[in-house]
């Protein structure tokens, strides 16, 4: 795509209900994201999606490097150019190495993945490719999480394919510096 196919909604088209929504909004130093204000051209789906996205980011129960490990991986199955790379930026933060963020575009049969890595990236490439998790996998990942985060597993996986589907679909450009 040469261009966004829904592109992000510019600053002199914000009326009231877009600026209450943006000032509901977590924002960085950066300012919104290309993601929110595309989605500000939707306002109502907007509002509905920021506690799921949000409440996943920063809110889940997972170890914040295992739900990167599963972001990124969903980002690469997807071919999310934008999600990987701001997530690639979370993971780091969330003590990822360079080498690892490589690595998790080879997936879990790169042998220098511990167990609970490679399961954790079996798991994502197992929803991705059959919609649900084997039992072998459940197992594993059960011996490790409780109920509440083994919930999470499978929301998280498909809360970024959502995200990756839309973002692919309008065309959304990475911001500078990414």
């Amino acid at each position: 795509m040469s261009e966004p196919r829904i592109p992000p909604l510019p600053a002199d088209q914000l009326e009231t209900e877009h600026s209450d929504l943006l000032d509901t909004i977590s924002r960085d130093t950066t300012g919104a994201s290309n993601v929110i204000t595309t989605f500000l051209r939707h306002p109502q789906l907007l509002r509905q999606w920021m506690p799921l996205s949000g409440g996943l980011l920063y809110g889940s129960l997972l170890p914040h490097r295992d739900r990167e490990l599963l972001i990124l991986r969903t980002a690469s199955t997807c071919h999310a150019d934008y999600e990987w790379a701001h997530h690639v930026v979370i993971g780091k933060q969330a003590g990822l190495t360079d080498e690892e963020i490589k690595r998790v575009r080879n997936g879990p049969a790169d042998d220098s993945w511990s167990n609970d890595d490679a399961v954790l990236l079996t798991a994502a490439d197992e929803l991705h490719h059959n919609s649900h998790i084997s039992d072998t996998t459940w197992a594993a990942l059960a011996a490790r999480y409780n109920e509440k985060q083994l919930i999470e597993v499978p929301i998280l996986v498909g809360q970024y394919h959502m995200v990756a589907f839309a973002l692919n679909s309008f065309g959304v450009e990475l911001e500078p510096g990414f």
